[in-house]
């Protein structure tokens, strides 16, 4: 992947930043759209189907496996590379998400399906086919369908940890080269390198009015190298059903959503949340946010981080706590690795000190290389509880191999105001106490923290003017 020049907020003083090294824009993203379709450019045309091959208990857990089909499509202006056993093929990790209570979050992932040869059909368009049968190039306006069983093909399935998703380069898949994966753990036979869900994260009983996403993406050196990179990911809804030959069934509903990764209906089932878009030197970040009122007059943020092609992954993710903010049920939330990966699957660490609420990966790329950071093809989740409304500001994203970080705009709590100053500016004066007139009486539905409930009980009255009161100017 080639370094992209964005419009965007550069890290603020303070943070280390590598000079050349990242950029970020502070608006919502394009949806993964490449920066050009000159030279080859593989998207995902579709997700057609799925296929469920049973559960294994690991650890006391009832873990589940499917695969998802996916159609690649050849949208550039070139032919597009399809050697098999060469490292010049696509290669294809699948993904599962759930958008659950307000909240996206990452529940499966596969290993990474090694591309053989490619038909030449026209799902995408008009087709130039590159030859005849299935041969090993991908023609121009092409569409190539490999079906949910050859995703799930567990022989054909390479570690994730073998590729770097910037550059689109992974060893070729010769037999000396295969001998070295993991093999599949003992009593994984059936879920084993495919996509692992936890049954808790399906139960229908568990999950009412749950969102579920299949999503596949494409990595590929030539894509990679004509920066092509930031439209290979597609997603499509599925639902769940009953359970079955130890799994529960699960059916794709709608159309495929091209060229924008998962993360992106996040912001249609919430259409509060927002994103931001990190451009890093060899990779792209999605960051999306929302910030939402407890019933106790609180407010709750929610940060999604989906990596979606850097190498240099995610090490830390911090928020600015002003003073006389208080933060409380801080969490972190990431994805197992499974079947053999070499990745640590400690949680970050989360502290709370000098202004700052940090999410930290627990050991350094020099420390541990496999350690826990946020790679490829993953979403990890933040979140707390604080006593401040969200205003716009900047979050900090650090990088796990460099240890430089980056601003990333979203919504950060607001320096408190005094008690009575209703619009924060300063003075607690007639204009203030003119809007808790307007608001006098009991809350909308009852919920404390409305305009003028100074003492969050539920109903402005002449307690909170005697609390303006006491601290009017």
């Amino acid at each position: 992947m080639k370094a992209r020049i964005l419009i965007g907020t550069i890290a603020a003083a303070g943070l280390a930043l590598g000079v050349g090294q990242m950029t970020a824009t502070a608006v919502p993203g394009d949806g993964g759209t490449s920066d050009s379709q000159a030279g080859p450019d593989v998207t995902v045309g579709a997700i057609p189907d799925v296929s469920k091959y049973g559960a294994a208990t690991i650890n006391g857990v009832s873990i589940m496996a499917y695969a998802f089909g996916s159609t690649s499509c050849n949208i550039g202006t070139q032919q597009l590379g399809w050697y098999a056993n060469t490292a010049n093929h696509p290669v294809i990790p699948q993904n599962a998400y759930r958008i659950k209570n307000g909240r996206i979050e990452q529940i499966g992932m596969s290993w990474m399906k090694y591309g053989f040869c490619a038909l030449q059909q026209s799902l995408c368009g008009t087709c130039a086919p590159a030859g005849s049968g299935c041969p090993s190039l991908l023609g121009i306006g092409c569409s190539d369908p490999y079906t949910s069983g050859l995703n799930g093909t567990q022989g054909d399935l390479g570690p994730r940890s073998k590729v770097n998703a910037s550059t689109g380069v992974f060893p070729a898949d010769t037999a000396a080269e295969t001998s070295t994966w993991p093999s599949i753990p003992s009593g994984q036979s059936v879920i084993g390198r495919r996509v692992q869900i936890n049954a808790n994260d399906l139960n229908p009983a568990q999950n009412a009015g749950a969102v579920y996403l299949a999503e596949c993406q494409y990595v590929h050196p030539q894509d990679a190298a004509n920066n092509n990179d930031n439209n290979n990911a597609s997603y499509r809804l599925f639902t769940v059903g009953g359970l079955t030959s130890g799994a529960y069934t699960l059916t794709l509903a709608g159309s495929t959503f091209q060229q924008k990764p998962a993360i992106y209906h996040w912001g249609t089932v919430v259409p509060s949340v927002a994103y931001s878009v990190v451009d890093m030197a060899d990779g792209r970040f999605i960051v999306g946010y929302n910030v939402t009122p407890n019933t106790d007059g609180t407010y709750h943020y929610e940060y999604a981080i989906y990596n979606m092609n850097s190498d240099s992954s995610g090490g830390s993710f911090s928020v600015p706590i002003p003073a006389g903010v208080t933060v409380t049920n801080a969490t972190f939330k990431d994805i197992a690795y499974h079947s053999g990966e070499p990745y640590n699957g400690t949680d970050w660490a989360i502290s709370n000190s000098g202004g700052q609420l940090v999410w930290q990966c627990t050991q350094t790329f020099a420390q541990n290389a496999n350690a826990n950071a946020l790679r490829f093809g993953t979403l990890y989740n933040f979140a707390f509880d604080a006593n401040s409304p969200g205003v716009t500001g900047n979050t900090a994203l650090g990088v796990f191999k460099t240890g430089a970080s980056v601003a990333v705009r979203g919504l950060v709590p607001a320096t408190p105001c005094r008690s009575g100053d209703l619009d924060c500016n300063g003075i607690i004066n007639g204009a203030d106490l003119g809007s808790l007139l307007a608001n006098w009486g009991p809350c909308p539905g009852g919920t404390p923290g409305c305009p003028g409930d100074l003492n969050n009980n539920g109903i402005v009255d002449g307690a909170d003017v005697g609390t303006m009161l006491s601290n009017w100017g």
